[in-house]
């Protein structure tokens, strides 16, 4: 017999056991006979049921009725014929009606009385055994049956088993199945050469275990929303060549008590046959791992006995009594803070494999990534877009060329250009445009000077955010915006950048107080954004002169309602009294500032201004034109 042929039928057997069943056509006739065995069953008792209850209380006679009737029946002979059961009497009368009464059973005078006076008069013993069965028993038996015809048809997507609940819904994939290579990710080098390893390893394990190397337990995936995690692991499936086992933290949870625990050791169960079987090692994705491996009991909010006895078992399965050997486990999320401390020590999850946000050279390779799915215009500078969306996640960038191209085929282009490009990321920063919005002309010129402020702090305050455009027209939440893109990525701030930040989110209040002498509430975000700002740099950052080079209040990141409760203030209420009066010493340095700046400069203010309400968009370009101020070169080292 040819081993490897029998166990490569076997492996195709484990998945196609694992696999989701397809849905199957129905049949042209419609037809099932056990359903219509039900159906049939089923109207028999309804018929009986109601023919009898409408037979009994349509033709009920009271006691009394029927005594005097047939006391006097020799004379009328009203009462045709009856029978007797038990103490349940029926018969006919001589219009025809049926009749139904109870009697007492031990009333021989009645009985007597009714032998002599009722021509056709019977007495029958009451039902048997059976059928009382039937008729009480048969009910239940008829919804017991159709019970578990529901539950069979549930269960399993129509052809599972009944009590198929603590089984794994992992999903068996192979090479051949996935279309997803390292190839498709872009801006993540790091973490595809560690999961690359990975990968070396299991093809080949003699070659790290040379030198005594033992396989890695588990691989975590964490960052940000939309950077890849997901993606990632598909690619790793691409690329493996060995069983991929996949499914999402919430498929464990459920509403049994013990599905969770009984399901994570079917899975590891599934994967050790699976490596049985193909003599190969075995990865196991699971997505979203934080389901099911948040920080067990802490005192919060109260405990999960249902998802803590499914992290036990996860615990035990990766690094217990019972081992298993060849299988890696992959998983990925965004909150590893709430992740339980046994969960991420070494020997469960070995290798912890941030996947950030990309710098300008990762967004230029995402974004040409995307540009294959696209028919983009000659010239295009990608390097351009890459360079004006700092801070953008992959999805983030794959939805900007999804837009441009939807925004391409709206103006009826045949190409997506560098404008199309520009309006989705700005699409995507703030929300489109809202040019139906009803502004008028007081409100129009309050926007325009409020914007303005904000433009002009750009050129004036040296550290200050660049300028790349500034508009008064409506766009998401906001009247009008003032949009500012870095130059390049940054990693370390200095306090006097964070000061000319400040100074620019000030600069529309303190231009509305300059030009009307009173201010609106358009600065609210603004001012909002600068306190956070100014109270992150007291209590965080140490760039308070009076307090020092101290951190005060401790985060631990524990969100319970929808706010850190954790937060421990470790200071003293004359501490707290300090840091409100740093804060708004800042605050009012800044705005000091801007209201300087923009008073030295009021012609240009007003020209700005002015200029805004008839064009309502002008970028950096225009705006220094407009102001007389010289041109800054573009950085060409970005756009590769």
């Amino acid at each position: 017999m040819n081993l490897d042929s029998q166990d490569d039928n076997d492996l195709k057997q484990e998945k196609d056991s694992n696999e989701e069943p397809k849905p199957t056509k129905p049949s042209n006739n419609g037809k099932n006979p056990f359903v219509w065995v039900l159906v049939a069953v089923g109207l028999f008792y309804l018929y009986q049921w109601i023919f009898t209850s409408y037979e009994e209380i349509s033709n009920r006679m009271t006691y009394r009725e029927f005594y005097q009737a047939v006391s006097t029946n020799s004379h009328n002979g009203r009462i045709v014929s009856a029978l007797k059961v038990s103490d349940h009497v029926s018969g006919k009368l001589n219009d025809g009606k049926i009749f139904n009464v109870t009697v007492p059973e031990n009333d021989t005078e009645l009985l007597k009385m009714m032998a002599q006076e009722i021509p056709d008069f019977d007495i029958k013993p009451p039902q048997t055994f059976l059928s009382n069965l039937f008729y009480t028993l048969g009910p239940m038996i008829l919804f017991m049956l159709f019970l578990w015809f529901v539950v069979y048809r549930g269960s399993g997507g129509g052809g599972g088993k009944m009590f198929s609940f603590g089984k794994s819904r992992a999903k068996l994939a192979n090479k051949e199945d996935i279309n997803v290579t390292f190839d498709d990710v872009a801006g993540v080098e790091e973490a595809k050469e560690e999961l690359r390893e990975v990968i070396e390893f299991l093809k080949d394990p003699k070659k790290f275990q040379v030198l005594g190397g033992k396989m890695p337990k588990g691989v975590l995936l964490m960052g940000p929303p939309g950077t890849g995690k997901t993606l990632l692991a598909k690619a790793v499936a691409g690329e493996a060549g060995v069983p991929f086992l996949s499914l999402s933290g919430s498929d464990f949870v459920e509403m049994f008590v013990g599905v969770g625990a009984s399901r994570v050791r079917d899975l590891f169960g599934q994967a050790k046959r699976t490596v049985k079987i193909s003599q190969k090692g075995c990865i196991i994705f699971i997505d979203e791992i934080d389901a099911v491996g948040r920080q067990r009991f802490s005192g919060i909010g109260g405990g999960h006995d249902e998802r803590e006895q499914t992290l036990n078992a996860l615990l035990s399965e990766m690094d217990g009594f019972d081992t298993s050997p060849g299988v890696i486990l992959v998983a990925a999320t965004n909150r590893p803070d709430v992740l339980d401390p046994a969960l991420l020590r070494p020997g469960r999850f070995d290798r912890q494999i941030v996947v950030d946000r990309p710098d300008v050279t990762g967004r230029i390779a995402i974004l040409k990534v995307h540009a294959k799915n696209v028919k983009l215009a000659k010239g295009v500078d990608l390097g351009k877009i890459a360079k004006q969306t700092a801070g953008f996640s992959g999805a983030d960038l794959a939805n900007l060329v999804n837009e441009a191209a939807l925004l391409g085929a709206r103006r009826n282009k045949k190409e997506i250009t560098l404008a199309e490009l520009q309006e989705s990321m700005e699409r995507v920063m703030a929300g489109p445009e809202r040019k139906s919005r009803k502004i008028s002309d007081d409100e129009k010129q309050i926007i325009a000077y409020h914007e303005a402020g904000h433009a002009l702090i750009s050129f004036f305050v040296k550290d200050a955010d660049p300028l790349h455009k500034v508009t008064i027209i409506s766009r998401g939440m906001a009247l009008g915006y003032t949009m500012h893109l870095p130059q390049r990525d940054q990693y370390l701030y200095r306090k006097k950048q964070f000061l000319g930040r400040i100074a620019g989110l000030l600069g529309g209040r303190a231009s509305e107080d300059i030009t009307f002498n009173e201010v609106s509430t358009g600065a609210e975000n603004d001012i909002k954004q600068a306190t956070e700002l100014a109270r992150d740099m007291v209590t965080q950052y140490g760039m308070s002169d009076r307090l020092g080079h101290l951190t005060v209040g401790r985060r631990h990141g524990q969100v319970f309602l929808g706010r850190d409760i954790s937060e421990e203030r470790n200071y003293s209420e004359e501490t707290a009294k300090m840091i409100d009066q740093e804060i708004k010493g800042i605050i009012d340095s800044c705005y000091k500032t801007a209201k300087g700046h923009l008073l030295e400069n009021k012609d240009k203010l007003d020209l700005l201004a002015k200029t805004l309400v008839d064009k309502e968009t002008l970028d950096e370009k225009e705006v220094r034109e407009l102001l007389g101020l010289p041109q800054v070169l573009e950085d060409e080292t970005v756009g590769l």
